[in-house]
């Protein structure tokens, strides 16, 4: 490739990741300055105070978004993937199983998943909303229809989800390179009319903030919390771009915009503080407001579709590491596999997004709900970062504190400050995330007992055929293909089978499928044959998280290794699991009835792993946990 190709792809990869990677944190400017000065948190709009707060917001832009997120974190990769989920991969497969901190870390990735999942709520609720209120500021006889309005623009955006973003996926970039413009634009219009606001790129004007304020300097950091949601989503976002194109499009492009625009605004302030009732649509007067309406209700979706399809990739992720039941993902790109939609979480997330807007009402309701999930993902992200450079990296322990222990202190006083607002919002993002919470630490736990009932009870595989062919059963044409736990013995398909039909077909795979801590396994290390003898076969297919499982796919892979497969000639056995819950040992009842609930309701292994249905025989087995 040319060094001309090289930069026309990295340039269309780092334009894509301004459409895609910074939707959300880009939009924040729309509502983040209004409800530091809601009058409900007691901040009084005055020259000092003004200065203080557009100081915080630059340095929390630097210090957190550039410097930890862009700069640190973005080398947290689990092979190019980024976000929790393959934080929390990397930082196990980095620590032994053994290790007292496996546990504790596994929560504090789960806990960070989510209260992304919250998160992923609180955003198409508080931007949409956000957006479709500029119509207040033209006129108030627009107020009865602002929620009605939203709501119509939420049911459209997840009605499109089954058919793809592919479609409309291109137009993402340029509407958000005329957004940040804009941003910027009206930023620099703003600053020229007020360049005294130049004096809050002096920290000391944040530092002085904090000091002078006390309590109230506290509540308001809870709501400057506000201008740095997004930073999650270009960790999230690190595998479909690369590490360059997302520094590159937050260098150049959204970091200069959001700072011009959030200085502009506050220069805004400055020459006049009644337009705090919303400094946004109020920075170019009045003949703007509709066609800003009309671009930042363009922009909010684009953020809210990003936040939509990042949840769809977390879940598949959490289904590959075992953490939630399989689910029906329908792929709506046959060149992009990166683009899913899973039609139980799509309609699920619309309706608890539509009871937050209609509950909560405006968007400084829903500002209090959104800051405690952003930052305690960002504290869980600092954790987990720390065992990375430990662990992983092998660093001395005074260099993982000193790259890690500043923004441990920023995460700790951030989380507190939101924490504030529990009880006027804050509980609901924490509560969708406890249940989350709950659902998926008993689905793996469950699982775990399940492997341990069978591991109790498995006869081992070798000593089994070696007993079965002193005096081989009838052999029949054809192949059958049994799937075998990774700790199971003989599987209980093939036990009955022979019990029922006493027959063995001539040639007998015992299929294992390994789920591996990293997101890509490569295709020449996707699948080994061990030879067992009388033409039995054990195949081992080995699959990373974000890998598609594919089980014919594999099978075809087999013939490299002198193993040929003729699907209409081939028999997959499948055990039915029925999970029966027993008192005693195991989990909490009401955990065992929801895991119960949970496995009767999840996808079949079958078509979880693309095995054609007409080729596939169910045999029921009962499992005690």
């Amino acid at each position: 490739m040319t060094s001309e190709h090289k930069k026309s792809g990295l340039a269309g990869l780092t334009l894509a990741a301004v459409g895609i990677v910074y939707g959300d944190i880009g939009t924040s400017p729309l509502y983040t300055l209004k409800t530091v000065f809601d009058p409900a948190h007691g901040l009084l709009l005055s020259h000092e105070n003004l200065l203080g707060i557009v100081s915080l917001i630059f340095w929390g832009l630097t210090l957190i978004v550039s410097l930890k997120y862009v700069t640190l974190v973005l080398r947290a990769d689990n092979r190019g993937e980024g976000g929790i989920m393959a934080l929390m991969a990397l930082v196990l497969s980095s620590v032994s199983r053994l290790s007292r901190w496996h546990f504790p870390l596994m929560v504090i990735g789960v806990f960070g998943a989510t209260l992304f999942y919250g998160d992923s709520v609180i955003t198409p609720a508080i931007s949409v909303l956000s957006a479709i209120e500029g119509l207040e500021v033209a006129t108030p006889a627009f107020s009865p229809y602002v929620v009605p309005l939203t709501i119509v623009v939420l049911v459209a955006l997840y009605s499109v989800q089954s058919h793809g973003t592919a479609g409309i996926g291109r137009y993402f970039a340029p509407i958000m390179v005329l957004w940040f413009a804009a941003l910027a634009g009206m930023g620099v219009v703003n600053i020229i009319k007020s360049p005294a606001i130049l004096a809050a790129l002096n920290p000391l004007h944040a530092a002085t903030f904090l000091m002078n304020n006390g309590f109230v300097a506290f509540v308001a950091l809870g709501a400057v919390v506000l201008a740095l949601t997004g930073a999650e989503a270009l960790y999230a976002d690190m595998g479909h771009f690369g590490k360059k194109p997302i520094r590159l499009a937050w260098f150049l492009i959204a970091f200069p915009a959001l700072a011009l625009n959030y200085l502009g605004q506050g220069g805004l302030l400055l020459a006049h503080p009644e337009a705090v009732s919303n400094p946004f649509y109020q920075q170019l007067g009045a003949w703007s407001v509709y066609p800003l309406v009309i671009l930042s209700t363009m922009a909010t979706v684009i953020a809210s579709q990003a936040t939509i399809s990042g949840t769809f990739s977390m879940t598949k992720q959490a289904i590959a590491l075992g953490f939630l039941p399989r689910m029906r993902v329908r792929h709506t790109s046959e060149s992009e596999i990166g683009q899913i939609y899973i039609p139980a979480v799509n309609w699920l997330q619309l309706a608890v997004v539509l009871l937050a807007v209609v509950s909560f009402g405006s968007s400084e309701n829903l500002a209090a709900a959104y800051g405690i999930a952003v930052t305690a993902t960002m504290l869980s992200t600092t954790i987990l970062t720390f065992f990375v450079i430990r662990y992983r990296w092998k660093m001395n322990l005074a260099l993982c504190w000193g790259a890690t222990g500043f923004f441990l202190i920023i995460d700790v006083n951030l989380v507190s400050a939101t924490a504030l607002k529990l009880f006027h919002g804050g509980w609901f993002p924490l509560l969708l995330g406890s249940i989350l919470f709950i659902v998926m630490l008993t689905w793996k736990r469950g699982r775990q007992l399940v492997f341990q009932n069978l591991e109790k009870h498995a006869i081992p595989l070798n000593e089994f055929l070696s007993s079965l062919f002193i005096a081989p059963p009838l052999r029949v044409p054809g192949t059958a293909i049994f799937l075998r736990g990774e700790t199971d013995g003989v599987p209980h398909a093939l036990l009955h089978n022979l019990l029922h039909n006493k027959v063995l077909h001539e040639r007998v795979i015992f299929l294992t499928v390994f789920m591996h801590e990293e997101p890509w396994v490569a295709p020449s290390e996707r699948v080994r044959v061990v030879d067992l003898g009388h033409q039995c076969y054990q195949v081992n297919v080995h699959y990373g998280f974000k890998d598609e499982p594919d089980i014919p796919g594999a099978l075809a892979q087999c013939a490299e290794q002198g193993l040929d497969f003729e699907m209409m000639e081939t028999s997959f056995f499948i055990a039915r699991q029925t999970i029966i819950s027993t008192p005693g040992a195991g989990m909490m009842p009401w955990r065992e009835h929801l895991f119960v609930t949970m496995s009767r309701n999840a996808r079949t292994a079958a078509d979880y792993y693309q095995i054609p249905s007409n080729r596939v025989i169910e045999l029921g087995t009962q499992v005690e946990i």
